[in-house]
């Protein structure tokens, strides 16, 4: 590598670990939460792919079929997000170990990185080393600096991409280019809830503030949800109105009545209306729901999985409530999970790695993944089977997906991350008014924007 783009990687690398430091993922626990942390906890672990082998048979072929992996050996390196809590990992290795087991002359090894934001920094410092892996398993949110850095290549020339729904592909788009393939589709937030502690969900927020009343017993919190992660703030955002991108997708717009009105709700639930825990991150709400002792939550569709084994046939899933002073639904940010192949992938490698997308993007495995994980796939034939219809859980997953935003897969986006996350807190800590809040986010995504260039 040059000499430039040597300095070009060490410059991108740095600034990524300063944002880091200055502020975040995802997010969601583990979970994949975009960007802040909806990936750490389980929060961002919303993830998950058609055979695309025969040309001659429509919908399995998501990629280069006609492309068969050379006979030499070859072992692959993937980084994963996935986590064991929600069985990610543990469904993953699953078709690793099917796919190494009918291709003898490809290896899968698997390294399973922390969250998503170990897994970007650990990527852009390998990659500067020149030690980069094959492949990575990870969210959407990584594709604005890992193609600021020219450390991906694109998919658009590689794979069908034809197969894929549109949603999860305009997710990892950027400059007139695809940079990833959507292992599954959603990645968003919504409403869940415990039959036994509630008769139904609310359906706006006027509702919400008056479910207490419904609850079947006094001793339960009635709501509960990471307040710590703006990943969990963007739903209500939407819903007032707001959105964290003027109309050219890069130029904040954070302080807004709409971002004041977003934080004062949140404020009052809390503080007012005791809907929520004087404390919740993302662990301690998801523990709250599972042992019976919150009637509702805001989690994942990552989360499905975990919480139907938890609550059997006492889970009910919902859209996030309407916000009443608006009319407006909840907006929750909408992705996936993707695989990414970083450059200088080729020969075959590049044709040992189209292989293993293929094989976890087929039709049956998209199924599959779909049955035991609860999250929607990416494939429009799987997307479309009637297996969804006719799980309610999956059903309203679709609903609330149907409402949701594309999270913008910018660079930019970090900064925005970044700016919202302590005001946030703050606000939900009682130590700052939402219009001093919105403010200071506006004033500190601008001043990370400018320092990208």
């Amino acid at each position: 590598m040059k000499q430039g783009k040597f300095l070009f990687l060490a410059i991108i690398t740095l600034l990524a670990l300063v944002l880091s430091a200055c502020g975040a993922q995802q997010t969601a626990g583990d979970s994949s939460a975009p960007a802040t942390d909806a990936t750490s906890a389980d929060t961002t672990n919303g993830d998950s792919g058609t055979d695309q082998g025969a040309a001659d048979e429509p919908g399995t072929d998501a990629g280069a079929a006609d492309e068969e992996p050379s006979g030499e050996a070859v072992t692959i390196t993937m980084w994963t997000k996935e986590g064991e809590a929600d069985g990610g990992l543990q469904f993953s290795q699953a078709l690793i170990d099917s796919f190494n087991a009918e291709n003898p002359n490809i290896t899968i090894e698997v390294v399973k990185k922390k969250d998503v934001e170990e897994l970007r920094e650990d990527f852009q410092t390998a990659a500067l080393a020149g030690s980069s892996p094959d492949l990575l398993w990870t969210v959407n949110d990584h594709a604005g600096p890992f193609t600021a850095a020219e450390l991906i290549q694109p998919v658009d020339d590689t794979f069908d991409l034809s197969l894929f729904v549109e949603g999860a592909l305009e997710a990892v788009q950027l400059d007139d280019q695809t940079w990833g393939i959507p292992i599954s589709s959603g990645n968003h937030l919504m409403l869940l809830y415990n039959k036994s502690l509630i008769e139904s969900a609310p359906a706006d927020t006027d509702a919400l503030i008056a479910s207490s009343s419904d609850l079947t017993t006094d001793d339960v919190n009635v709501l509960v949800f990471n307040q710590t992660e703006p990943f969990w703030m963007v739903p209500w955002l939407g819903g007032f109105g707001g959105q964290v991108f003027a109309e050219d997708g890069i130029t904040p717009t954070l302080d807004t009545p709409e971002m004041v009105a977003t934080l004062q709700f949140l404020r009052d639930i809390k503080f007012n209306n005791d809907l929520i825990p004087s404390e919740g991150d993302y662990d301690s709400s998801d523990t709250l729901f599972k042992e019976g002792k919150a009637a509702m939550i805001i989690n994942g569709d990552w989360s499905l999985a975990s919480y139907s084994e938890a609550l059997g046939d006492d889970l009910g899933v919902a859209s996030i409530p309407v916000v009443s002073a608006t009319g407006e639904a909840a907006k929750p940010f909408t992705a996936g999970t993707y695989f990414m192949i970083p450059t200088g992938v080729e020969g075959g490698e590049l044709d040992a790695v189209v292989s293993f997308i293929n094989y976890i993007t087929n039709i049956e495995n998209q199924l599959k993944q779909m049955d035991e994980l609860k999250r929607l796939p990416a494939l429009k034939e799987a997307l479309t089977d009637p297996s969804i219809e006719a799980d309610p859980l999956l059903a309203g997953s679709v609903a609330q997906l149907e409402v949701g935003t594309g999270t913008p897969a910018v660079l930019e986006m970090r900064c925005i991350w970044d700016a919202m996350k302590p005001e946030l807190q703050a606000v939900m800590a009682d130590s700052k008014s939402p219009e001093d809040a919105a403010a200071a986010m506006q004033s500190s995504a601008e001043a990370c924007i400018a320092t990208l260039g």
